[in-house]
């Protein structure tokens, strides 16, 4: 088993934990979930505050690099399994939770993760690195619309209601802000008409977006201006920003 140092886990309680202290509450009104599954959980922060906010079943998924010493839900709610493979697991259930995990696996995984997902429950949050993002071992970063259509074709709807709202958030960490959408099937989105609303509320379509935190810190890295990002947006967006000149 490959373990990660003390500071990955020491990262998590600085990004993850205070992040879904924000967003949980939020779900847990629009979405009322008993049962929550988080596929590519790490250490459970996650599922620790949807079980704090009311969950009556957490259930986390992840590989062997995964201490179980550092498990923030019990022994008994998690379960080892290689995310570059099908998923398979007993039961289906409310809400399915996959948090910039998939810019880990090979391309040629993903329609079968997200199939996977949709699979485990009919709303699924999500996230994954926008291309350029940059980060450990990525090697699939995508911009949300490319997984939205992957989304669309299982039959779930992106309800981009998370972003706009958290985009101001202090608390909640910027990759979170940047990449975090919801994907529901209809009838999930007439069974919780507070998700509806705020997917009624939201913008239409899956805008391609880059957060001022990352802009300011590909400055100070060296790593690719906006025109790089530009050249790669809708040209609705290129248009916004004076086609990127």
């Amino acid at each position: 088993m490959r373990a990660y140092p003390a500071t990955f886990y020491q990262d998590l309680d600085r990004t993850a934990r205070p992040s879904a202290r924000v967003v949980v509450p939020l779900l847990m009104r629009w979405i009322r979930p008993r049962a929550v599954v988080d596929v590519g959980c790490g250490d459970g922060s996650w599922l620790a505050e949807f079980a704090a906010a009311g969950a009556e079943h957490v259930h986390g998924l992840d590989g062997d690099w995964v201490r179980e010493d550092q498990l923030k839900i019990p022994r008994a709610s998690f379960q080892r399994c290689a995310l570059d493979q099908s998923i398979s697991v007993a039961r289906r259930f409310d809400l399915a939770v996959s948090l910039e995990v998939a810019e880990h696996l090979p391309q040629a995984r993903a329609a079968g993760l997200v199939r996977d997902l949709a699979q485990l429950a009919p709303v699924v949050l999500f996230s994954a690195a926008i291309p350029e993002q940059g980060g450990l071992n990525h090697v699939n970063e995508q911009w949300p619309d490319w997984w939205a259509e992957l989304f669309a074709r299982e039959g779930l709807q992106a309800v981009d209601a998370l972003r706009w709202r958290l985009w101001n958030e202090a608390d909640v960490t910027w990759w979170y802000k940047q990449n975090m959408l919801l994907y529901a099937t209809p009838a999930a989105l007439e069974q919780n008409p507070e998700l509806a609303a705020a997917r009624a509320s939201s913008p239409t379509g899956v805008a391609r977006l880059v957060h001022p935190h990352k802009y300011a810190e590909a400055l100070r890295s060296g790593r690719p201006s906006l025109r790089r990002w530009l050249k790669m947006a809708p040209a609705a967006l290129r248009d916004s920003f004076g086609g990127g000149r």
